[in-house]
C-alpha cells in the first residue's frame, strides 16, 4: 500500500492506494502553513486509520533543488527551504517521494485519462498559473529539481496578440523573469490581460462567461489569450511529438475555451489529424493523488529491482 498525498496551500488531501494504483476514498484536513511539526502531524493523523504503508508519495506545487533536496514553496511557509522528503521521512518513518503536481497530473492522464493509448503525453496545467508534465512510453520525464515540463517560464510571451494585434505589456513573473507565459496564461494571467486591455478588473470566470455570452471586451481578451498561448504550444507539440495534450486546472473546466485553444494550435502544428489534440483531462477528480500513486508504485518497483 502507498500513502498518497496531494498538498496545497488550503488543504492536505490523502488516500491510500493498493498495488494496482486504486485509491480509497480521499480525506482532507486544512494545511498548517507556519508550523512544520503541525504539518507533519496532520499527515500522520490522516494515515492513522490505515494499515501501515510501504511508502509515502506526495503531489504538490513547488520545485526541489537537485543539489540539496530543499523545496521552494511560495504558499506553505513552514516547508519552504526544507529538505522536505528527508524531514518527513525522519518524522513519519517511511520513504518519501515528492513530485510536482503537474507531473502527477500528466502521469494520471497517461495512465488513466485522456492519454491512454498514446506514446507521448504532455499534461498541460491552466490553473492559477501555467505548468506541465511530460510522459513518454508511460514514464515521467524529469529534470534536475523537477523542472521538466515547466513551459510557463522563460521570457517568450509575444509583444502583440489578437486580431487586430494589441500591444501586450511584459509582465514581471514570480520566477524573476519578465514576459513569462505564466503571467498571461492561467486564470490570473487572463485577469491581468483583461485589466491591461480594458482597464477593468474582472474575475476569470466572468471573463470566460462573458466571452461565451458574446460580450465584446471579454471576446477581445480571450482572443489575445489564445493567441499568446497558441505559438508556444505549437512549438511544444512539434518538439515533443505529443499526440495528446490533456488540460487540467481551473480554466480546463470550460470546454469551449479548451476547444478554442485546440483549434488555434491544430492550425499551427506539423501534425495533420482530425482527432482533437488539446482536450480536458479525463483522469477524474483527484489526478494529483492518482499520479502520486502511480509514481510511488514505480519507485517501489525500481527499489525492489535494484535491491
Amino acid at each position: 500500500m502507498i500513502a498518497c498525498f496531494d498538498i496545497g496551500g488550503s488543504a492536505i488531501k490523502y488516500a491510500a492506494a493498493d498495488g494496482a494504483g486504486r485509491l480509497a476514498a480521499p480525506r482532507r484536513l486544512p494545511t498548517p502553513l507556519d508550523d512544520f511539526e503541525a504539518f507533519a502531524g496532520t499527515m500522520r493523523a490522516l494515515m492513522a486509520s490505515a494499515d501501515r504503508p510501504l511508502a509515502i508519495a506526495i503531489a504538490m506545487t513547488g520545485v526541489i533543488d537537485p543539489a540539496d533536496g530543499r523545496i521552494r514553496s511560495a504558499n506553505i511557509a513552514c516547508i519552504n527551504g526544507r529538505p522536505l522528503a528527508a524531514d518527513l521521512s525522519a518524522r513519519l518513518g517511511l520513504p518519501v517521494l515528492i513530485a510536482n503536481d503537474a507531473d502527477c497530473f500528466a502521469v494520471a492522464e497517461a495512465r488513466a485519462g485522456a492519454g491512454r493509448g498514446h506514446a507521448n503525453v504532455f499534461g498541460l496545467i491552466l490553473g492559477t498559473g501555467v505548468g506541465g508534465g511530460l510522459v513518454i512510453d508511460q514514464r515521467l520525464v524529469t529534470g534536475p529539481g523537477g523542472f521538466a515540463g515547466e513551459w510557463g517560464h522563460g521570457p517568450v510571451a509575444a509583444h502583440y496578440a489578437g486580431t487586430p494585434p494589441a500591444a501586450i505589456a511584459r509582465f514581471a513573473c514570480g520566477c524573476g523573469q519578465t514576459g513569462c507565459l505564466d503571467t498571461v496564461g492561467g486564470a490570473r494571467g487572463l485577469e491581468r490581460l483583461h485589466l491591461a486591455l480594458h482597464g477593468v478588473a474582472t474575475d476569470s470566470k466572468a471573463i470566460v462567461d462573458g466571452w461565451q455570452d458574446g460580450l465584446a471586451a471579454a471576446a477581445r481578451t480571450v482572443d489575445c489569450w489564445a493567441d499568446l498561448l497558441c505559438g508556444p504550444l505549437a512549438m511544444l507539440v512539434n518538439t515533443l511529438g505529443a499526440s495528446i495534450v490533456p488540460v487540467g486546472g481551473g480554466l480546463a473546466t470550460s470546454k469551449p475555451l479548451i476547444d478554442l485553444l485546440d483549434r488555434r494550435v491544430m492550425g499551427a502544428i506539423l501534425l495533420r489529424t482530425d482527432a482533437p489534440l488539446i482536450v480536458p483531462g479525463q483522469a477524474g477528480v483527484e489526478p494529483g493523488l492518482t499520479g502520486a500513486a502511480w509514481l510511488g508504485l514505480a519507485s517501489l518497483d525500481g527499489a525492489a529491482s535494484n535491491g
